[in-house]
């Protein structure tokens, strides 16, 4: 292969590696369940005094623990409803500080994103988190030493339905669909892994953005993937704990 050949074949392989939820390129994630059987639904970009108070409540009448990664200037922002969140039996994850694309980011730079998040969230909760998100799921190859140096690791998704952009609860649903068509198939089959699905209770461009699309459509499929036999599980249930 000539030179032009090897650097855009190194340039796909790089970008691959910093955007598909699955790839282990730029160091190890979490990007599925231990069992068919165990749906960890996520929600990033909160906390959002306007949404997360209800989906709390929501999640709480299907007995759904799930896992919250937040940013960092919002945690600061409202300490309280983090312990709410907490205090409910969810699990907080760093998800830096302002929500740059770290992609492009120097070492020292996702270090003081990464930094000002950990140290918001052990000050909301008296314990440091231990799972990161990447912001728009892009990585680099220092990403995931910095994580490790505050004992994170990076947890990416199966199924990421874009609820931010959604015109109507409807479409929302629909796009959310292939979760319960994969547990009819991974529950037939008895073995195999689960779905990690990413939702977003907050948006990084403003704290109390409207995501009354995402709580309708959880609405709908809440009691339906429970109706199916999944399990609803945080991340640290999702590779750990035993399904029922």
């Amino acid at each position: 292969m000539g030179a032009p050949s090897i650097g855009a074949a190194a340039a796909g392989i790089a970008a691959y590696g910093g955007v598909h939820p699955r790839a282990q390129l730029f160091g190890p994630t979490i990007c599925r369940t231990d069992s068919p059987r165990k749906l960890a639904i996520t929600f990033d970009d909160g906390p959002n005094p306007a949404i997360t108070p209800k989906l709390l409540d929501l999640l709480d009448r299907y007995k759904a623990r799930t896992t919250f990664f937040l940013i960092g200037r919002y945690i600061r922002e409202c300490p309280e409803l983090v312990r709410e969140i907490a205090a409910r039996g969810h699990v907080v994850g760093n998800h830096t500080e302002s929500h740059p694309n770290l992609f492009w980011k120097r070492s020292a730079d996702i270090r003081v994103e990464l930094r000002l998040t950990h140290s918001a969230i052990k000050n909301a909760l008296g314990a440091p988190p231990k799972w990161f998100r990447p912001p728009f799921g892009l990585r680099n190859p220092w990403l995931e030493g910095e994580a490790r140096e505050l004992n994170m690791r990076v947890v990416m998704w199966t199924l990421l339905p874009g609820d931010w952009r959604a015109p109507s609860a409807e479409w929302l649903i629909r796009r959310m669909q292939p979760i319960a068509a994969r547990a009819q198939r991974g529950l037939k089959l008895g073995s195999g892994t689960g779905e990690i699905l990413c939702l977003h209770d907050g948006s990084h461009r403003e704290q109390t953005a409207d995501r009354t699309r995402t709580l309708a459509a959880l609405e709908h499929w809440l009691p339906r993937w429970r109706d199916l036999g999944l399990e609803f599980v945080t991340i640290d249930q999702a590779v750990s704990a035993p399904a029922h």
